[in-house]
């Protein structure tokens, strides 16, 4: 994967809502549940996927139409009875509803992405070398870590992936930082990061792991401390707990200082879920395939930076246990081939990354990033049959990655050829088995091995960084630019709009400089002449 050139950001249009009790996330109901993470997944070749194409529907929306993949056969996953993730209500409506406007494929082409300028420190926050690739690199030991306290970040940290509350007495695995082969990496300092996120909005749309970026972010950025510049703005993104939920779809906080919000929405599969009876709690969901959730789709606009996830619940446990129905244009899913766990996951990937490539152009200063698949490290079993991942001592299988391709080839196919950017931490993950929860718990219950989720602080901190490291130069040098810009187009109109205009014809009596601007842009280039200062 090579570096890509950024997209420069824009102030999010702003709103104002009630906050909600900062506390009420902070510890789920069971801090031993292994969410989805237990059940088995079975990957497949990307390589045999072939590209659904766009027809028209009776009502005019575009729909993606369903190919067979071509000339290979896939195993569907062997049933498991496994509940479905506490807190998820899969009978809930809220954004169900929500209009859709698909986009026609003919139409698409892949838009340029404009180049980060050079810049203050923290405005350029990587140095970006030829054939750059973040995923590609070595652990090295770093006595600066953790970038913050898993005893004091309470205020955004569940409990149930707080190894420091825990009976776990090793946290070695604390002590490491990822260096890139080719990439010099600024370190990660929270202040620079907040005034490059400068009222901006970074959402993160995935399942559990998902949400463990999300709150490694949150405690990051504020540096594990308890802040009370931080509101609660879940209620502006509906993101409330309902009635008899043990939590809400979702968090979104607000650091009013800089005004930069971070948000978290679960959705484990990213298809659109769609109760098939809103009156009945049993109900079936229609798992729409060919649709991104409602909640993307909704608030898209008000997003600069976007993180999706999705892995672990693509098996039929899960997809049993959680009541969903495959539906793909509207109906009910016939396909049986497509009806394939590896081969729906496949084609729901694919579907999201052209739906939000299709937007791009229409969303300048949105930047999304597809995160590639966490790994599992169940040993000697999975999780309902002894597994375990008791390792303690850091990097027994190696600490480099030499690759250049990436190890999750179905999100990595399903970004290639848009402007999504793969934030690919697969490999370098797996190198960091002694870095999940583990056998341990707040609660010290027995026989519960959660070999998927990772402690915090953790690995999920270096997503984050290389996250952070590719993300658009900050706002301050939009504003260096729109100064210049007010600078140029103030003496292009003492050229053009004064009385000094009726000279355009007798040069020699105009300044030299509004005579240079005058022959250079002839009045009708409204960046030229910030261009032009630029050059004096």
């Amino acid at each position: 994967m090579t570096c890509k050139p950024e997209f420069v950001v824009d102030t999010p249009k702003g709103s104002s809502f009630d906050s909600l009790t900062p506390n009420e996330h902070v510890q789920d109901s069971n801090p031993t549940r292994s969410e989805e993470s237990q059940i088995p997944e079975n990957e497949f070749d990307a390589s045999n996927f072939t590209n659904s194409v766009v027809s028209q529907t009776e009502d005019g929306d575009a729909r993606f139409v369903v190919d067979t993949p071509k000339g290979s056969s896939f195993d569907s996953f062997t049933p498991n009875e496994h509940v479905q993730e506490t807190g998820s209500d899969p009978t809930r409506s809220e954004e169900s509803k929500i209009p859709e406007k698909e986009f026609d494929g003919s139409n698409f082409t892949n838009s340029p992405v404009p180049q980060m300028e050079d810049g203050d420190a923290d405005s350029k926050p990587s140095s970006k070398i030829k054939d750059c690739n973040y995923s590609k690199g070595r652990w090295v030991a770093d006595s600066r870590r953790p970038l913050y306290s898993g005893f004091q970040c309470k205020q955004w940290l569940s409990e149930m992936w707080a190894c420091r509350l825990m009976q776990r007495t090793d946290f070695s695995f604390e002590g490491y930082r990822w260096q890139p082969e080719n990439c010099k990496m600024l370190e990660f300092e929270k202040s620079a990061f907040l005034r490059r996120m400068q009222d901006r909005t970074i959402a993160f749309i995935g399942d559990s792991l998902g949400r463990q970026q999300f709150q490694s972010l949150m405690c990051m950025a504020s540096g594990g401390e308890l802040r009370e510049d931080i509101e609660n703005v879940g209620k502006k993104y509906g993101l409330v707990k309902a009635r008899g939920a043990i939590r809400p779809d979702g968090w979104a906080y607000r650091f009013s200082n800089t005004n930069t919000t971070i948000l978290y929405y679960w959705s484990a599969s990213l298809a659109d879920l769609e109760p098939l009876n809103i009156t009945d709690k049993a109900t079936d969901v229609a798992m729409h395939l060919d649709r991104a959730p409602a909640f993307m789709r909704r608030f898209l606009h008000q997003f600069d930076v976007l993180v999706l996830n999705t892995g672990h619940h693509w098996n039929r446990g899960k997809i049993t246990g959680n009541r969903w129905v495959m539906y793909v244009n509207g109906k009910p899913l016939k396909d049986r081939k497509l009806l394939e766990i590896g081969n729906a996951k496949n084609f729901t990937v694919h579907s999201v990354a052209r739906w939000l490539d299709s937007q791009l152009p229409s969303h300048s200063r949105l930047k999304v990033f597809f995160r590639t698949i966490s790994p599992r490290h169940f040993r000697n079993g999975d999780w309902n049959t002894g597994g375990n991942c008791d390792n303690t001592t850091p990097l027994t299988g190696g600490s480099e990655i030499s690759q250049d391709e990436s190890s999750d080839p179905v999100i990595a196919a399903a970004v290639k050829g848009t402007n999504i950017t793969l934030l690919d931490i697969t490999a370098l993950s797996d190198l960091r088995d002694e870095g999940h929860i583990s056998r341990y718990s707040v609660k010290a219950t027995t026989g519960v091995n959660d070999c998927l989720h990772w402690c915090l602080p953790g690995i999920p901190d270096t997503w984050n960084e290389l996250l952070s490291a590719q993300l658009p130069a900050k706002a301050g040098k939009a504003r260096r630019n729109s100064f210049h810009s007010g600078v140029g187009h103030f003496l292009r109109d003492i050229v053009c709009n004064s009385p000094l205009s009726q000279y355009n014809k007798r040069f020699t009596q105009i300044p030299i400089l509004c005579r240079t601007i005058w022959l250079l842009y002839s009045c009708k280039s409204s960046s030229g002449p910030a261009r032009l200062l630029g050059i004096l």
